[in-house]
């Protein structure tokens, strides 16, 4: 008996001194902040959708690297720009897959870095469209010898899973309000209807129209030349050459070696040692907050923080919200807006708390991707809105919709039965239909939601319901669109967010600022310290891949949703 507890004592001695050698080493690498060599030249590697949010860090010893956010390519090309330290960037997009209007934050931060003198080259293997997009910023775009480019136009796509349900024995039943509004379509239709195809085809006319324009200017071609010469992609590396889309051929070390000869003898510093090292820069200029606010609206858990990477709970950005607001030292506030919406009741708390906040700072919105419905319903401050031409925004109504799995269960040999007590006990019951009592109740609800919506967008853009209705009935515009609509105030992005918030703080225009991020970066250590809240968000995770970012167990609930009505797959 003795010698198991003494056994038992030294395995308890062992892993507290286990985690406390863990939590050491978790501190000591944090610690540590990169040197920034002279002639160091930046390299930036940007692959899949750029986050707004930073995921958690791993430590280096753990084989981390810490992923680059579209704010860090913002604030830190701007710092590069001026720092003697730094000769040049080296970007490498490689599989990306984020929205255009990130993209184009991207490659505007590349152009502003070039505009100081300072040389961007960009290496290319196997590049798709929006790899070369975010090239375009470059004094030279280098394509391996062997690598196609896959410039071949852009098409939308659509899931539709009627067929596959009805053979199920599922089916979905769907309210809306607003006749673009047609988020359930993918359950109930087998292609798009009129609606759905008007909206898809402005968005493909508008996104296509903007890189037809960036590719001519950037390769000094005319916009009718690069039109004819996509309809004939995608293109061999010796075709993109011959074309006049890249200016060389050439393995990466060939690169490097072109740009020697430009800066002498380059130090490579990966750009998010470059980000660590440059963290505490500016720290007494002038503080402003920005506030990100990514993924789909859900109410959330008490527990939550407001750095939830899969969604935007309304419990933990209310707090983030409310740190803000009680922080003296944050002069002005953007809110940062990546959302395409989500529940009804989640949303309007949010917008409680972003009014709130207006009457205590000056706030100003920037709209990322996609701020649409429910993302659209938050920033309805009266505060100016910032979006890109490419922004998907608008979306000004409310859907419902439910499952009824009778039939699924049915071939399986399983019944549900029940009793009930009041006639609409089973409006969200998996097993029943809707009855015309329920659909009518339904519609008196999602109708009385949809007034809300368009009366709260009239009185934060100072226009009257009449003139407001016309641009809601659900439709989602691109930034370029709700420009003329009246829905947002200035196309732009980061430095259009921040000069219009300095504005409105009473910073000078010439005043260097200090951007604060909420929520701040994590690693590993804060994550071992704290229990997750993300364990309510396992079933959205797995069926984002097929379904893409819907709350469900919202829709599983039968909760009204303010939602984007698609999600548009740009290839």
């Amino acid at each position: 008996m003795a010698k198991f507890f003494l056994g038992l004592a030294a395995g308890v001695l062992l892993v507290f001194l286990g985690f406390i050698l863990l939590v050491a080493l978790l501190v000591h690498s944090r610690a540590k902040a990169p040197e920034v060599a002279s002639n160091s030249v930046l390299v930036l590697r940007l692959s899949d959708d750029v986050p707004e949010k930073a995921p958690v860090e791993l430590p280096d010893f753990l084989g981390g690297v810490p992923a680059v956010t579209v704010s860090d390519v913002w604030q830190n090309l701007k710092k590069a720009a001026s720092d003697a330290r730094v000769r040049a960037v080296v970007v490498e997009p490689s599989g990306l897959t984020a929205g255009f209007a990130k993209l184009e934050e991207v490659r505007a931060d590349l152009a502003g870095f070039a505009a100081s003198g300072k040389p961007v080259f960009a290496y290319l293997r196997n590049p798709n469209s929006r790899d070369y997009y975010v090239s375009l910023a470059a004094r030279r775009i280098y394509l391996a010898p062997e690598a196609p480019l896959m410039l071949q136009g852009l098409r939308a796509e659509l899931l539709y899973f009627k067929g596959a349900l009805d053979k199920l024995g599922v089916s979905v039943e769907v309210e809306h309000a607003g006749k673009y509004k047609d988020f359930g379509d993918m359950f109930t239709r087998t292609s798009m209807s009129p609606e759905t195809r008007e909206v898809t085809t402005s968005v493909v006319d508008g996104v296509y129209g903007r890189i037809v324009d960036r590719i001519a200017a950037a390769r000094k071609k005319s916009a009718d030349d690069v039109r004819a010469l996509i309809d004939t992609g995608p293109f061999t590396a010796s075709q993109a050459l011959h074309a006049g889309l890249v200016d060389s051929l050439s393995f990466e070390d060939q690169m490097w070696g072109d740009l020697t000869k430009l800066t002498g003898q380059p130090s490579r510093l990966p750009f998010d040692k470059y980000v660590q090292a440059t963290a505490d820069d500016a720290a007494s200029s002038p503080r402003i907050a920005l506030v990100i606010g990514e993924g789909d609206i859900i109410q959330g858990s008490p527990r939550d923080n407001g750095t939830d990477e899969t969604s935007l709970t309304a419990y933990g950005f209310n707090k983030l919200l409310r740190q803000v607001e009680n922080d003296s030292t944050i002069k002005a506030v953007i809110v940062r807006i990546d959302s395409p919406g989500g529940e009804v009741g989640a949303s309007d708390e949010i917008w409680r708390r972003m009014n709130l906040l207006s009457k205590k700072k000056p706030l100003v919105i920037s709209m990322s991707d996609v701020a649409a419905s429910g993302g659209y319903y938050m920033a309805l401050t009266g505060d100016p809105i910032v979006a890109y031409p490419d922004t998907e925004t608008g979306s000004i109504g409310v859907v419902f919709g439910k499952p009824v799995i009778r039939g699924l269960l049915g071939k399986l040999g399983v019944n549900l039965d029940g009793v009930q007590r009041g006639t609409n006990a089973d409006i969200q019951s998996l097993d029943t239909p809707l009855t015309p009592q329920q659909q009518a109740k339904l519609r008196y609800g999602i109708d009385e939601s949809y007034r809300e919506f368009v009366s709260k967008v009239a009185a934060a853009r100072h226009r009257t319901y009449a003139e407001i209705e016309p641009v809601a009935e659900g439709r989602v515009w691109l930034g370029s669109q709700a420009k003329e609509n009246g829905l947002v105030d200035v196309l732009g992005g980061l430095d259009a967010a921040v000069d219009t918030v300095k504005k409105r703080a009473g910073i000078p225009a010439s005043q260097s600022v200090s951007i604060v991020t909420y929520p701040p970066r994590r690693g590993l250590l804060e994550i071992l310290l704290r229990r997750s809240a993300d364990q309510d968000n396992i079933l959205s995770e797995r069926l984002n891949p097929v379904f893409g970012r819907v709350p469900f167990h919202a829709w599983l609930d039968g909760g009204l949703l303010r939602i984007t009505p698609n999600w548009i797959i740009l290839h």
